[in-house]
């Protein structure tokens, strides 16, 4: 993603993404806002293993997530299993309409592989950072929505081989 466009014009294809799909699927309004997130929190991540070489991590509050599920779902609570159902495919519309936003402004066709779900904060490996877009709701529950790029190659040395 990072040779085919500005780091500018693909945050805002995420922005733009993330604020739309959460809006749509789930009836919760995101906004760009700095602010640290909570304590419990659960990550979806997505690999583009081809066209693209980069992942995407949404890092949330639970309780944020829990609510969208309740409101895409029209339920009163959820589980924690619907709350990882509902963050999977949620994640997965998402980079969808991520991709077809890439492919619209730069005709290169990416595939990703399917969502992980963890609970509490996932960094992968072998990967770092781009850039972190943080958003806040009207409850003040947070959410940060990760741009990864493979971390340069070390001379001789594997960070953090066993």
């Amino acid at each position: 993603m990072n040779t085919a466009m500005t780091r500018e014009e693909l945050e805002q294809i995420l922005d733009q993404a993330l604020q739309d799909v959460t809006e749509h699927t789930a009836g919760v309004r995101l906004r760009q806002k700095d602010q640290p997130l909570g304590q419990d929190l659960c990550t979806v991540h997505i690999t583009f293993d081809a066209g693209l070489s980069t992942s995407l991590t949404l890092c949330a509050d639970t309780a944020l997530l829990a609510r969208m599920a309740c409101n895409s779902f029209h339920e009163e609570a959820v589980t924690p299993e619907d709350v990882e159902e509902f963050s999977n495919e949620y994640f997965n519309v998402l980079c969808g309409k991520v991709a077809g936003a890439i492919f619209r402004a730069t005709q290169v066709s990416a595939h990703f592989g399917p969502p992980t779900f963890y609970h509490g904060r996932y960094e992968p490996e072998g990967q770092e950072a781009q850039f972190v877009l943080t958003y806040a709701d009207e409850h003040s529950q947070g959410a940060q929505l990760i741009h990864h790029l493979a971390r340069p190659a070390q001379d001789g040395a594997a960070a953090g081989g066993t």
